[in-house]
């Protein structure tokens, strides 16, 4: 089940204390504008998990983000949002982890909900927690003698 957000506008997404950026919503229209930036030109099955994942984060970011604060230019004053700067503020691992985790992950998020092969909560798929109790080590066995009752 997935909860429909019905608004439109831009929201600020806290990336680190101090930085955070006005974004759009991530609809069907900006992943798809996003898939087709030049960014993305050369990224297939061959290409670094790694590297692929931040490309495509430039890529939405490009398209959705339309303000910032907390973000200096080289002259000391706010910076600029242009595609060069948000590259540069997406190269900065800090920030670009909490892109992925305040921002990214809401579109991520729901399509893993309809991955059929994702792992479960509970069961003995990977994705489950361990949340059982080491069992204690084995008790010294008791001696066998004869029991007290009467045949």
């Amino acid at each position: 089940m997935i909860r429909l957000n019905l608004n439109r506008e831009p929201q600020w997404v806290a990336l680190l204390p101090g930085v955070r950026v006005l974004a759009a919503p991530a609809t069907t229209a900006i992943m798809g504008a996003a898939r087709r930036d030049p960014i993305l030109e050369g990224v297939d099955e061959t290409t670094d998990q790694d590297e692929a994942a931040l490309r495509f984060a430039k890529a939405v970011a490009f398209q959705v983000i339309s303000e910032w604060e907390g973000i200096e230019g080289k002259d000391g004053g706010l910076a600029e949002v242009t595609r060069e700067h948000i590259d540069a503020l997406l190269d900065n691992y800090r920030i670009f982890e909490g892109w992925q985790l305040e921002y990214m992950a809401r579109w991520l998020g729901l399509e893993q909900e309809k991955n059929a092969s994702a792992p479960l909560p509970n069961g003995t798929s990977a994705g489950a927690p361990n949340i059982a109790e080491p069992a204690p080590p084995a008790a010294k066995p008791a001696r066998r003698t004869g029991t007290s009752r009467k045949a």
